[in-house]
Parts: structure tokens; sequence; C-alpha cells
């Protein structure tokens, strides 16, 4: 009986209990046996056996692999169920027995066991060689404080499949219970549970701190029931040798190596028949090796199932990737409801609730991305901050997220989450994501290849490839073409990477070079059947547009800037977006001041502010510009929009002044779209015959352009001039130009021709109708802040109202929408005014009139909508006393 350091195997016979009760006889006869093989083989390995223990017995030995094997080779012989531990220690021997602590950990290890198992500790386990075993990780046993690492010995001739140990832990493996709640993703966590329980391998992708980590935890709990040997977390962050990456591990699952096999091998061989989930988390930068390791994992074990996490997929074979987005953001979404949980987890009691403090958590979770991490951090804040405080200061994210979370150093702070996704790229791909951080709301191969890599589309368009599959880079398909974008947290960083390389005026000028010179492209498109795609173009792109107007700008780079400025302002006039008619105008003093080529288009450009109520602006500029373009000392307007420069007047109540500037032009240098202009001035001033007589061969002339606002405004045009003489011809031609409007994506045509519509069913009687049009039209030009075009549905509203015996609302519109503009482009309103006026009495309608004109628009909307509803409800209630 060896002193000191000794292995001791302890062995008991499972449900004894149970075979003494139902036949003594033959369990005595059996016992008999059982301990003759016990004692045969305990001696036949050197041991001494120093104990019965009822239906067991204690045994010593001085090697542990002959502790081992004399286990082996009595679990052979028995023919009753024996479960065996063996663990190895320091032990005091006194009066032929021993204690200590490792006598209660070899007993509790063999209580964990099932008959035909073998069961041994880390110790023993680090002894041994030529011995294979089944590690069963860090498991807790009864009465013992601290896990102990459980291994299976695995034999010729022994089981191998048994129940899950008998321990105290609530289940195998060592998922930890979540530290804290689990909030956004509800939806999509069932999908991913059966994904994960389909597929033998589910890879979680996404940019760092989006929460890949905490959703496979998740899923590693919901699943625990399905995987009877356990959920296994093993995490490799900070594993930074691809070649430990098999010892990691094999360390976690508790599998030794086995003679003649690798690691890899012998972890792949002892995971043979267990049904466990291995979550391999953090994968990045060791992806050859974890695929490498999965497919031999995958390859010798089916009941395996494997669920990793990283920025990119593994390629491994048979991988199902899951792409994990950002949390949804606005008012009661996953990301206001995490910052909140989060805030009052740290700050019992902020106050979050106010509409004010609402409204800014609601801009913190969207300016933050939806991104989980980032909102944590933010959230952390609220321990010394205002959410108010939070929110003013994001413009610095990266020195504001810096919170005191436990765990990974990477995910201690924003930067450093961004820093680690950063740090695995390519020198390229470095290169090409921080060039790409100076396009806003996102960019084409085209524009990145201009910007990023000297024009070459495939070079781009490899790196791409590699920034998408690294989830630094969304790539967006909607729409049958590709574009790319970046949160704006990656955006950020890679902007200030820039900086610090000293490469951002040089990007910033490639950028804006590029839209400039996208000028032809986009207008060539634009003056073709393809127009849709220009406009298209147009609103992908308005935040490039800006971005790029406004460097070019700062920068006083007066060609770039006038470039983008005119030729966006044609787009933007056509889609209802003035914003770069603004940039128009802010040209015209510095050009005026070099006389600038491009003055002439400037000009023109700016004159489209009268959409937005600048009226005296607008017809300043055409009084000016027209002066400049007759001089023909500037570059010319280039598709007949010289036409447009006094289309304020129009609004302004003076068609006639637009029709002589047209005529002029016409004479200088003919244009469809200055005819297109002409019919409409004259229509607009009720000339009717002379329209008639400008708008001969206009369809036709339009027909051959191939230019779809061309043809629409002349449909329009030759429709208009026959409003007082053939109302159906009319009616056909507003049909057929909201038709070809629509299906262009011109949005300002499209008003045009339901405003023709609404007049048609004004005059005719169709008052359903007319309200119908008139709502629409009025959505759209009040969405796009075209307020002062509003004026002439809101006129021809008021009429509609005048003859459905709705006096009071009419003259309230006629208050707003007839000052300080005349009433000349409806005829039909002068009658109007006087039978309101008649019908009210002089009192009433001057205070009314009052009402009106004392309006600011968005009162005048709601209130024009608000009386829409009592005049459709009205009409409705008489249709219905009609059919009774």
């Amino acid at each position: 009986m060896p002193p000191g350091i000794a292995t001791f195997l302890f062995t008991d016979v499972e449900g004894s209990t149970r075979r003494w009760e139902t036949d003594t006889e033959a369990m005595r006869d059996a016992l008999a046996v059982h301990d003759e093989v016990l004692r045969r083989a305990v001696a036949e390995h050197a041991g001494a056996l120093f104990k019965h223990t009822g239906d067991g017995i204690c045994a010593v030995f001085s090697s542990p692999s002959a502790a081992v094997n004399a286990a082996v080779a009595a679990q052979r012989h028995l023919s009753l169920p024996v479960r065996m531990g063996l663990a190895t220690g320091e032990a005091e021997l006194r009066d032929g027995d021993y204690f200590g602590p490792v006598l209660n950990r070899a007993a509790r290890i063999m209580a964990a066991g099932h008959g035909g198992q073998i069961l041994l500790d880390g110790v023993t386990a680090e002894l041994m060689s030529g011995v294979e075993l089944l590690g069963h990780g860090p498991r807790q046993l009864r009465d013992i404080a601290k896990p102990v690492e459980l291994y299976q010995v695995q034999a010729t001739g022994l089981r191998t499949e048994f129940p899950p140990l008998k321990t105290e832990d609530s289940a195998p493996g060592n998922l930890r219970a979540p530290t804290n709640s689990f909030v956004g993703r509800e939806a999509v966590l069932s999908d991913l549970v059966e994904a994960v329980t389909t597929h033998r391998l589910v890879t979680l992708t996404g940019v760092g701190g989006v929460g890949k980590t905490r959703l496979a935890h998740e899923v590693g709990v919901r699943t625990a029931d399905l995987f009877s040997d356990g959920v296994w977390l093993i995490e490799l962050a900070a594993v930074t040798d691809p070649r430990a990456l098999p010892d990691v591990v094999a360390a976690t699952l508790g599998i030794m190596q086995q003679p003649g096999l690798s690691v890899a091998q012998s972890v792949a061989a002892a995971l043979t028949g267990r049904r466990r989930l291995l979550i391999f988390d953090n994968c990045e930068h060791l992806l050859d090796a974890v695929a490498e390791m999965v497919d031999a994992i995958l390859a010798t074990s089916p009941t395996v199932k494997i669920l990793a996490t990283s920025r990119e997929g593994l390629l491994a074979v048979g991988e199902q990737l899951w792409p994990v987005p950002s949390l949804t953001t606005g008012a009661g979404s996953a990301a206001v409801r995490l910052f909140c949980d989060r805030a009052l987890a740290i700050a019992p009691g902020v106050p979050l609730d106010s509409p004010a403090q609402a409204s800014a958590v609601v801009e913190i979770c969207e300016r933050l991305d939806g991104i989980p991490l980032a909102i944590e951090l933010a959230a952390s804040r609220m321990q010394s901050m205002t959410v108010a405080e939070i929110r003013d200061r994001l413009d610095h994210r990266f020195r504001l997220l810096v919170g005191s979370r436990r765990g990974l150093e990477r995910h201690q702070t924003l930067h450093q989450t961004v820093a680690w996704s950063y740090e695995l790229l390519s020198a390229a791909e470095q290169v090409v994501l921080e060039r790409c951080s100076v396009f806003a709301g996102g960019f084409g191969l085209a524009d990145a290849a201009a910007v990023a890599t000297d024009g070459d589309e495939f070079t781009a368009l490899d790196v791409l490839d590699a920034l998408v599959r690294k989830s630094l880079v969304v790539a967006d398909r909607a729409g049958g073409r590709t574009r790319y974008s970046m949160l704006e947290t990656i955006r950020q960083f890679a902007e200030e990477l820039l900086a610090a390389r000293g490469s951002a005026e040089e990007c910033r000028a490639a950028h804006a070079a590029h839209y400039a010179a996208m000028e032809t492209d986009v207008m060539a498109l634009w003056d073709s059947p393809r127009q849709r795609e220009a406009y298209e173009w147009f609103a992908a792109n308005l935040a490039n547009l800006r971005a790029a107007f406004r460097w070019a700008t700062d920068e006083q780079d007066l060609d770039t800037a006038a470039a983008i400025a005119f030729y966006t302002s044609m787009l933007g006039c056509l889609t209802e977006q003035s914003e770069p008619t603004g940039w128009a105008a802010e040209l015209i003093e510095p050009a005026l001041e070099v006389g600038h080529p491009r003055l002439a288009q400037l000009f023109v450009g700016a004159a489209q502010c009268y959409a937005t109520g600048r009226l005296d602006d607008a017809m300043r500029y055409a009084v000016t510009g027209e002066a400049i373009i007759e001089s023909g000392d500037f570059d010319p307007v280039p598709f007949g929009f010289e036409a447009a420069l006094y289309a304020g007047h129009s609004m302004a109540g003076r068609p006639l002044e637009a029709a002589r500037y047209v005529h002029n032009v016409i004479a200088r240098r003919p244009h469809t779209l200055a005819q297109v202009c002409l019919v409409l001035a004259l229509a607009n001033a009720s000339a009717y015959d002379e329209a008639r007589t400008a708008a001969d061969g206009l369809l036709e002339a339009a027909e051959t352009t191939g230019n779809p606002n061309t043809k629409v405004l002349a449909l329009t045009a030759y429709g208009w001039s026959h409003f007082a003489t053939d109302p159906a011809v009319a009616y056909d031609m507003q049909k057929r130009a909201l038709a070809l409007a629509q299906d262009s994506g011109n949005r300002f045509n499209e008003a045009t021709a339901i405003i023709g519509l609404s007049r048609l069913a004004v005059i005719g009687g169709r008052a359903a109708e007319a309200l119908e049009l008139l709502t629409h039209v009025l959505h759209s030009f009040y969405d796009s802040g075209g307020y002062e075009l509003i004026r002439g549905p809101l006129t021809l509203l008021a009429i509609a109202f005048d003859r459905l015996g709705r006096y009071e609302p009419a003259a309230v519109l006629l208050g707003f929408a007839a000052d300080p503009v005349p009433i000349t482009t409806f005829v039909e309103a002068e009658s109007v005014v006087a039978h309101v006026r008649d019908s009210l009495g002089e009192s009433a309608y001057r205070s009314l009139l009052r009402r009106g004109k004392g309006m600011a628009h968005a009162e005048a909307v709601t209130y024009a909508f608000d009386q829409i509803c009592y005049a459709r409800s009205a009409l409705t209630a008489d249709k219905g006393d009609a059919d009774g």
C-alpha cells in the first residue's frame, strides 16, 4: 500500500439495491464473481485493495496507468453494471486505510458515472499516455468546491455510449447563464434555432459589436435540451497563433491527444457519437484554421452541431451563413429598448420617458446604426450624463463610447471593436475602405473605382467583395444594381484614418471631380428613353452630390461646383427636390465676379427657386439671366433648359412676360422644350387661340426627341391649350401625360398632369374625382417643399368647394392661395370669387379671406385636408340618400 501520492480506484454496482430486492440468490452469485474479478485485476496490475464498500471496492495504485489498466481489465470481464472512478492525489495512510480529499474526489467521480463507465479526473489524465480519453469538461461534483475536469476511458471491448453524467451541473457543457437580459432579435431567434437544428454548421456574420456572440449564446441556452452532451463555448478571441487552435479546442472540451493521432484528429475522434453543440466564437482572425478543424469534426462526428461567429464566413463544407444585422431603430424599437434596459440597470430611476428624452434616445440609436455594443457603451454613460448630453457628443463617438465593460479588451471601447476588424484587412483593403469613407449615402462600383482604385473597376470589385464578406461594407442589390454602403460608425473610423494618412484632401477632390464629371453620362441618360434611370441615380446620389458640392465650394473650385449645381438643379426641379436650386443660387455671386463660363446655366438653375415660394428672387434671376444669355458670352444652356428661366413669372401672375421671353428663345435657338413653354405660358394667360396656334406640330416634334420629359410636357401643354374649346381632347392629353410621367419617374410633370385632370374634373362637375386628384397633388407638393406650387391646387380646391356649396372653406382657401398672386391661371376663379362673396356676404367673406391670408403653408394644407374629408363624407351621405 503506497504512501503519499497515489491513484485511487473506486467502484460500485449501479442499481444494486433493486437487484438484491428482485433476486437475492442471483445477486449473491453475481457479486461473488464481481469480487473475484476485481481482486484479480487489482492484483495483476500491482494495486492494493484496501476496502470494501457494500457492493464496491476501494483500491490504490502507485501508477496511474496501472490503475486505468486494472479498471479496463475488470470491466471487460464484469457481468454486473459497475461504474468506476479514478483520482490521483496525496493521501494519508493510517491503520490500513487512506484519508484525504482525493478519496472523496474519487468517490464523487465514480458516482457521476454509469454502469460500465470508467471516469477519471484531470490530474490522472495529465499523467496518462497511450490511453484514449473522451473529455466531458469541467463538471461540478457534490461536496467539491471547484469543478473537476472529467474524462471517460475508451478501450476495445468497453461501451462508448452512456447517458449524461450525473453531476451537480444543470446541464453538461461550459455555457454559463447570461449575465444580462436578451433584448431584440426575438423574432429571428426561433428561425436561428431551427437553422442550427437543421444544418450542421451555421456561421453568424456581421460587423463588430453587432451582437453575434450574445445571439449565439442565447441560441445555445435555448437549444441546450437538444444536446445531451452539452453546449460548449470555445472562445477564440485571445488565440493569436492558428497552430494553437486544436490545443485550445481540446483543452476546452477536456480531450487528451491520443497515440498516433494529432490533437485535431484526437478531438474529432473523441467527439464521435456525441450530441454536442460547439460554439466557435470570434473566428475572423483564424478562418483557415477554424475551417480545417470544423471540417475534421463534422466529417468524423455526424451528431455534433457547430455554431460559429465571425466577421466573415469560414468557407467550410456545408456552411450556412446567417448575417446578423443591426437592431431596428425608431420609437419603440429593439435598439431603444436595449438602451433603456442597460441605462436603467446602471442608473435606476434615470428619467427617459419625457418626449424630449425619448426623442434623444431614438436619435442616439439611429446615429449609432443600431449596433448593440455602441448602444450599450452609450447607455453606460448614463451614470454621469443626461441622454441629451450623450446625443450631443456623438460626433466624437470614438472618444465618448469608452466603457468599463469586462471581458474582451476590444469590446471595452467602440474604437477598439472597429480597429480589430480593420487590422485584419490587407493593405489594399485598408486603403479602399479609407478612401470610400468620403462617400455619403452609398456608392456604386464605378464610383468606388473612380475614387479608390484609379478607375480600375475589377480591382475595386475584388476589394469590395472582400470587404462585404468581412462585414465592413454592405451590398444592397435592390433595384437590379448593387449599391455599397458603410455603417456610419465604420465610415467615421475609416475617415479618421484617411485624414491621419494625409490623403483626405486628395480623396475628396477625386470624389467631387467624379460627380462633376458624371454630368455628361447622367444627362445623356436623361435625354433618352431611359430617363427614369437618371432620376433614380440622382435620388440615390443626392447625399454624395451634396458632399461633393460642399467640398468644391469650400475649396473655391468653382468649375466643379458649378457643374454639379447646374445639372442637379435641373434634375431636382423635375423630381420636386429643390435643394440643388439653392446650390446654383449660392454660386451666382462668385461666378459673376469671375465671369464664369457656366454663369447662364447657374441663373437658369437658380431661377427655379420659384417652387419654394421665392418669387421675387426667381424673377430677379430671370431678368439678369436673360441679359447674360442674350450676350452670347457664356456657355449655352443645354437641352433647351433656358426656356425655363421665366417659369416663375407664370406663378407670379405674369405669364405674358414668360411668353415674350420664350418667343425670343425660339427665335434665337429653336427647341421643342421652348415651344412647350410658350404654349403653357399662353394657356396660363388664357390666350387659348394663340396657345393652340403655338401648339401646332408640337406633339409630332416631341415624339421625335425620344425624351420622356419633352413628350409629357408637350401632351400637357397641348391639352391646356384646348381647355376652353375641347375638354375631351384636353382630358385625353392629360391622361396620356400622367401615364408617361409616372412611367418615366418625373414627379413634377406627374403633378402638372394631375392638376390639369383635377381642373377638368372641377369644370365638369365630377367632385369626387377632383377631390381625390387634388389630395394627391397637395401631398406631393407639400412633402417636397414646393410651397409656391401649392397655391394652384388650393385655388382649384376653392373652386370645387364653391361648386359643392361649401362657401366658407372656399373663402379661406382663396384668401391663402390668391394673395399675393392674382388669379390668372384659372380664369374660372374670377367668377368663383364673386359667387362666394355674394353667398357669404361681404363682412363674412372678408373675415374668412383674412383668416386664409394669415395661414402658414402647413396650416393651410392641414385645413385643406380636413375640409376634403368633410366634403367626401357629405358626398357619400348624399349618394346613400339617392340610392335609398
